[in-house]
């Protein structure tokens, strides 16, 4: 797992792949990111540009030559840092922005943006972003092949300031120092235990500090990123932004809404993230959707003739941690020869329960653990950190923490953090390996080198367009309340999906893609509940 510490994980709706998208987190289709590859439809010959003109109004002298700038779109070679990109027709393209907004004469950043050109009538730009925070959006220009919105919209994925082939690039650990993080098992809640583990939070913040650098790691959060959106908006010719968020990018969505009322034309929020609620709160609800996710996993599981949970739903949790709990002091065996530790299983078994379709790999993988080996929960795993077959690391977890540290106050507070661990646990039974003290570690946050630029509150925004808020019954990792909450803020239509999966536009559900594909084409015309 991440150095965030229990109960918090990647915001997964980035990763998984589905029907041909990389989503969030979070995370992973069929093992292997089948749909990341599909082939995207060329741009059509001969097709002009978009002008910016009137797209650039508005933007202040000091940023004039960001928002005026000409991209120069080629082939994605260059910009694969994950894989995604191999075998793919996508555009692709760099915009310059300032690292810090309010010293735009100082040093640049380069955001690496992807594009798959409209199909047909072109309505204008979508610009996308799969969640994390952290996870790369390039591939994710393919969403809406062979839809009606693919038709209508040039489809613009990007890698966030910091992410994949963003420059410059947000860098704490090595290849090998990440190994080496993912085979501790930081479960001992002891005073001993918590000084072991915080001692490991402070030298990877002063790690980031230092390989990264604290100028920059100051300027790669919420705040910063809509900036660079609204020059994406501006560099592709739009007048007003066109935007498809999945979870974590449901809060770049919404913030950027908060800033640029008035650019905003349509925007879809899928899997919210509700940005009043209390990070803490936020960490438990989020822990008991993985809890009714497992329940559901385990209920399905035992309708088979072999669960290696059992037969008995009431003992689905205890069964689970009688798996994991050995390898706390010893790693199954794998074909790899790092081994499948605790932490590995558990950030294994995460990842699949974003997604029924990972049930059938997860109850494998636990029929194999049973067994005595651990090859299948550490592929999950490593889908999650970002780890290919030759075990170099996307920076995926490094953004993630660096994002989340400037995104939101951190917890200093060691009884709140205690507290916090118990009811994490409590929310999560599955998860509770039994070693509660009511005492736990700092999150890796406490000990970060730049202080928070944001902090939670609800959005109270005037002159908003109708912005269409999409909520899941059974999602695990943003809970359904967080979209009825989020779509009140914004006074916007709340579509809610009655499923067990986390996100589901352009998921191939047609009421929910035939939905989206009607608001953005005209997004006055939306009902104010839409249920599918």
């Amino acid at each position: 797992m991440d150095l965030s510490g229990p109960g918090t994980w990647h915001d997964q709706g980035m990763r998984i792949v589905d029907g041909g998208r990389a989503r969030s987190i979070a995370v992973v289709a069929v093992l292997a990111a089948c749909g990341l590859t599909a082939a995207c439809a060329p741009p059509e010959p001969g097709r002009a540009e978009p002008e910016q003109g009137a797209a650039s109004e508005g933007a202040p002298a000091a940023l004039e030559r960001f928002y005026t700038q000409t991209l120069d779109w080629g082939p994605c070679d260059s910009y694969d840092t994950d894989g995604t990109l191999a075998g793919t027709s996508l555009e692709c393209a760099r915009v310059d922005v300032p690292v810090d907004y309010d010293d735009p004469a100082g040093a640049s950043a380069e955001i690496a943006i992807s594009r798959s050109a409209a199909s047909g009538d072109r309505l204008g730009s979508l610009l996308v972003n799969p969640g994390g925070p952290g996870a790369s959006g390039l591939s994710l220009a393919s969403v809406a092949d062979g839809t009606e919105i693919g038709a209508r919209f040039d489809v613009v994925g990007f890698d966030p300031r910091g992410v994949g082939a963003s420059t410059p690039a947000i860098e704490c650990l090595t290849d090998r120092e990440n190994d080496e993080r993912r085979a501790r098992s930081e479960i001992d809640m002891s005073p001993d235990g918590i000084a072991e583990t915080e001692k490991h939070r402070r030298e990877y913040a002063q790690a980031c500090a230092e390989r990264t650098g604290s100028d920059v790691l100051a300027h790669v959060g919420t705040r910063d990123v809509v900036q660079d959106m609204d020059v994406i908006r501006a560099v592709l010719g739009d007048t007003r932004l066109n935007y498809l968020g999945y979870s974590y990018g449901t809060r770049l969505g919404s913030a950027y809404a908060e800033q640029f009322p008035d650019r905003v034309r349509a925007m879809i929020l899928d899997g919210a993230v509700d940005p009043g609620q209390d990070p803490v709160d936020e960490v438990v609800e989020q822990a008991a959707g993985f809890q009714q996710a497992f329940d559901a996993f385990a209920a399905d599981c035992m309708r088979t003739s072999a669960c290696p949970l059992g037969d008995d739903p009431a003992q689905a949790n205890a069964r689970f941690q009688q798996l994991v709990e050995p390898l706390v002091t010893r790693p199954a065996a794998t074909t790899d020869p790092r081994g499948l530790g605790y932490g590995d299983a558990i950030t294994g078994v995460q990842q699949a329960l974003y997604s029924p379709t990972l049930w059938g790999p997860l109850r494998g993988g636990l029929t194999s653990l049973a067994r005595g080996t651990g090859d299948a929960l550490l592929s999950l795993a490593d889908l999650y950190e970002g780890r290919a077959d030759d075990g170099t690391y996307s920076n995926i977890n490094d953004a993630f923490n660096a994002v989340r540290c400037v995104d939101d106050p951190p917890v200093t507070d060691r009884a709140v953090a205690g507290e916090s661990d118990m009811r994490y646990r409590e929310a999560a039974p599955f998860l509770d390996d039994g070693r509660g003290t009511g005492q736990a570690p700092l999150d890796v946050c406490a000990f970060w080198s730049v202080p928070p630029t944001g902090e939670p509150h609800e959005i109270a925004v005037d002159g908003l367009p109708p912005v269409m808020v999409v909520s899941t019954t059974g999602d695990p990792a943003t809970p359904y309340q967080a979209g009825v909450d989020l779509a009140r803020q914004l006074g916007g239509t709340l579509l809610t999906y009655d499923g067990t999966q986390h996100t589901v536009v352009l998921d191939g559900v047609a009421c929910v893609d035939e939905a989206a594909a009607r608001y953005l084409e005209d997004p006055a015309a939306s009902p104010p509940e839409l249920r599918c």
